[in-house]
């Protein structure tokens, strides 16, 4: 009985050794940052597990030759110097940013990257547009998220895309510029020169150059018969595919020809009391509102008046309803390199002529510039086309759906006109207007392109409200 009253003294005596050991192990490894310990690892490295392993570890350095021991602490280690060694390489991810697809509207669920605009290697600024995309609509940029360098395109020029996707993986590091730029020099240099040829494959090319010489020539091609058609050649052919933007213009165009009653009338408009107007004003119009008076904002003006008086033309059939609207926004046809785009002017009726120009410059600018968003070119009532920058004299346009008619402006020519019995020349414009029958009556359509010509020719109707 003593001696094992003994035997537990010890111990006990040995586990609190222990422990004031495993304390002192602990503390001498976060002092000594420099001194080493088992297995080649750093002290900083090392870090002694908690709990049931204490003790075992402790053993260990108490007894370096005990196998069991060094399995158990080698185990216990081994994730953790794993751990250690990972750290550093995911603080790294942090210099590495992704380029994304952004959002691109409520109606529009995919897109086409039309092309790239840097290539692997060029360094981008924050918010740098790197590339294109082409939707039904608009051309969207996809901006850097930061400033760096373009490592990699995730995706081609032709794909079709959505938000969310990745496009490109941006390094925010400087060094990326030495990683990236010379390997797309590596193939070059690891091409290698091509060696002089020996003198036995000079025989073997000299006999492949005879061989040819020794074989028949072909026979001349059968002449074809006068009747048959002289095609060109392939060649002199070129095959494009079509972008998702004139996709989507060709076919609204279509569906409203197969939906719409089209119908056209036209009038003409002597345009010399707007010109004059225009003449004599534009210098302090320019130097008070910043922008120079035009023609289109006086036929927007014209537009609202006619509408108000005629209210069926602002409207359109839903189903088997008509819905008439209390609002005029007039949409204004912008011919860009890419397609057709059709701005909205919202509010056109609470503008005056400086608002009105404003608006067309703005939204003009940003369609030219492929910068137009969704928004902008969202609903309309009614649309305004001026054919005439171009040099049209007369045409039929085609409504715009969902609305119910477009008004076609063309341009400006001098010809003979009778006023007051005499024979003058006269700045003289075709307007047309294109009405869906199915609402609109003839009469409608007569009497607004009639106030439009009224309003045109004479501008002081507009003071007036006559």
């Amino acid at each position: 009985m003593m001696l094992r009253a003994v035997i537990r003294r010890a111990s006990t005596r040995g586990g609190s050794s222990a422990s004031s050991g495993l304390g002192k192990s602990l503390q001498s490894s976060r002092v000594a940052a420099s001194s080493q310990s088992f297995h080649s690892l750093s002290a900083t490295q090392t870090l002694v597990p908690r709990g049931s392993h204490a003790r075992s570890c402790f053993h260990h350095r108490s007894c370096p030759g005990c196998s069991e021991c060094s399995r158990t602490v080698l185990a216990s280690f081994q994730g953790t110097t794993l751990q250690r060694w990972v750290r550093p390489f995911s603080s790294d991810s942090g210099d590495v940013v992704e380029a994304v697809v952004p959002h691109m509207g409520e109606s529009i669920t995919d897109g086409t990257l039309a092309n790239f605009l840097k290539k692997p290697g060029d360094r981008v600024e924050a918010d740098e547009a790197i590339a294109q995309i082409e939707t039904d609509k608009v051309t969207i940029d996809i901006a850097s998220p930061a400033s760096g360098v373009i490592q990699e395109f995730l995706v081609k020029e032709g794909d079709t895309v959505e938000p969310g996707n990745k496009v490109a993986i941006i390094s925010k590091s400087a060094d990326a510029v030495s990683h990236v730029a010379p390997s797309e020099k590596i193939p070059e240099k690891a091409t290698p020169k091509p060696s002089p040829p020996t003198e036995e494959p000079k025989v073997e090319s000299t006999k492949a150059a005879e061989k040819p010489k020794a074989s028949p020539p072909p026979p001349p091609p059968s002449k074809q018969s006068a009747k048959e058609p002289q095609l060109p050649p392939k060649d002199r052919e070129r095959r494009v595919p079509m972008t998702r933007l004139r996709k989507r213009v060709a076919t609204r165009l279509k569906d409203s020809q197969n939906t719409f009653a089209l119908l056209t009338t036209f009038n003409e408009v002597d345009m010399t009391n707007l010109m004059k107007l225009r003449s004599q004003y534009k210098d302090a119009f320019f130097e008070k509102h910043g922008v120079k008076l035009g023609l289109m904002s006086g036929f927007i003006k014209a537009a609202v008046s006619a509408l108000q008086a005629q209210p069926v033309v602002n409207a359109v059939i839903d189903g088997d309803d008509i819905i008439y609207r209390d609002y005029v926004d007039i949409s204004i046809a912008v011919g860009t390199s890419k397609g057709l785009v059709v701005p909205v002017i919202r509010g056109a009726d609470q503008m005056n002529f400086a608002d009105i120009e404003k608006t067309i410059n703005s939204l003009a600018k940003k369609a030219n510039e492929g910068t137009i968003s969704i928004d902008e070119m969202a609903g309309g009532s009614f649309t305004v086309s001026n054919g005439g920058v171009y040099g049209s004299l007369i045409s039929t346009p085609i409504i715009n759906p969902p609305q119910s008619a477009i008004l076609g402006m063309h341009s400006i020519v001098q010809r003979p006109m009778v006023v007051g019995g005499s024979v003058v020349p006269r700045p003289m414009m075709y307007v047309a207007l294109t009405y869906d029958h199915r609402l609109i009556d003839g009469r409608e359509a007569v009497y607004f392109l009639r106030r439009i010509k009224d309003v045109v020719e004479d501008p002081q109707r507009l003071l007036l409200d006559i």
